[in-house]
């Protein structure tokens, strides 16, 4: 293959991948704007009781009572998950009308963590509300999982863009010294090398935010795996069992597991059929201490019959790299000074993808300009001998 033939196949590869997710790319390039100060907006929006004072050492509260004010509150309805904040002292219970509607039809309920008073009763749809409509477009598009798929093959089309794009740049900008910006010249040449200019400037986070993005847009199908595999067969014994009737005490399952993950943190409980759950048993998730550790998960089976624990299931490699992907994409491991970076980038990045459309639309319609004017040549080519004659 020829080197003229190479660079055409890049440019092909270029143009078509952008063009194909540029749209989609802009979705959520503005809503993850707003998903990466999702805990300031969060604390911004919050309208609920403000935390006792504590001792940064004071224990936390037990979460029956929490669990069990969640039911009085909502006797039809049943609880999908308790999540501990290690960032708030706080305690979250999920809650939806059935575990069939848990994804699409939740809201949460916000406990102290050290005296266990209800802070603040989430709404029920909380994915319509301002943030619940900034993740639900910027996760699957209030589609599921064929939604989530769908973004993630626009995010490895992203890559695809970026990957080509890096080809394309040193033959093109060759004669030109690098970041230069032919202002003088027509608007189109200037946003084309402004559009090369910032590319490369976003270059490292746009490979980054891509790769992390098409993993995190997997999550379903990768727990949904690890379940139908690796936990079945640590739970084969209850395959034919009947899910228990009454539920053991959620706190009494948190304990056991944590006697099992010394020197772990408790993380979150998802309680028996919840669908990232499984229909006999409490799986309670813990992380390590370390600033590596802190991001992986070790998941311990509690029956949710009897209490008792049944397995340790530490994540394959998949569901590792997973959990290591999102506070990537998000630029959430490294305080406010890295979200800053991280929106500044993606607002670089929304000039991207908005000067390659125009740039593309600009090519268009010179060629149909240059089209046209050929046809008016030709036709006036065509009417000489009639007017000859």
């Amino acid at each position: 293959m020829t080197a003229a033939t190479t660079l055409k196949t890049w440019y092909w590869l270029h143009k078509w991948s952008s063009l194909v997710c540029t749209v989609f790319l802009l979705v959520i390039c503005v809503t993850g704007l707003p998903l990466v100060f999702h805990d300031e907006i969060d604390q911004w929006l919050d309208n609920g009781k403000p935390y006792a004072v504590a001792p940064a050492d004071a224990p936390t509260a037990s979460v029956d009572p929490m669990v069990a004010k969640a039911h009085a509150l909502y006797p039809g309805q049943v609880i999908t998950f308790v999540f501990a904040d290690d960032e708030q002292p706080q305690v979250l219970v999920g809650m939806a009308p059935s575990f069939a509607t848990a994804t699409t039809d939740s809201h949460t309920l916000k406990f102290d963590a050290h005296t266990g008073e209800l802070l603040n009763d989430g709404p029920p749809g909380e994915r319509y509300t301002f943030m619940g409509i900034m993740l639900a477009l910027h996760m699957d598009l209030y589609a599921g999982l064929p939604g989530e798929l769908f973004l993630g093959f626009m995010g490895l089309l992203f890559v695809i863009a970026i990957v080509s794009g890096v080809m394309l740049y040193g033959p093109f900008m060759k004669k030109l010294a690098f970041g230069t910006v032919r202002a003088g010249r027509s608007r189109r040449l200037k946003w084309l090398d402004l559009h090369n200019l910032l590319g490369a400037v976003t270059l490292g986070w746009g490979l980054v935010v891509g790769v992390t993005g098409v993993i995190n847009e997997l999550s379903t199908p990768m727990f949904t795996y690890w379940q139908k595999t690796d936990v079945a067969q640590l739970l084969a014994a209850y395959k034919h069992a009947e899910p228990p009737a009454v539920l053991t005490s959620a706190q009494e399952a948190r304990e056991a597991a944590m006697r099992a993950l010394p020197g772990q943190s408790f993380v979150s409980l998802s309680f028996p059929g919840n669908p990232f759950g499984v229909p006999h048993h409490y799986i309670v998730w813990a992380k390590g201490s370390t600033p590596l550790r802190s991001h992986l998960f070790t998941a311990a089976l509690v029956d949710a019959g009897t209490g008792q624990l049944t397995a340790v299931a530490s994540p394959p490699w998949y569901l590792s790299a997973l959990e290591l992907s999102r506070p990537l994409h998000f630029g959430d491991y490294g305080g406010m000074p890295l979200k800053i970076i991280w929106a500044l980038l993606d607002l670089l990045t929304v000039v991207v993808l908005g000067s390659g459309l125009y740039l593309w639309f600009a090519r268009r319609r010179a060629t149909d300009a240059r089209i046209a004017a050929l046809a008016r040549q030709a036709s006036l080519v065509a009417s000489l001998p009639a007017r000859a004659s």
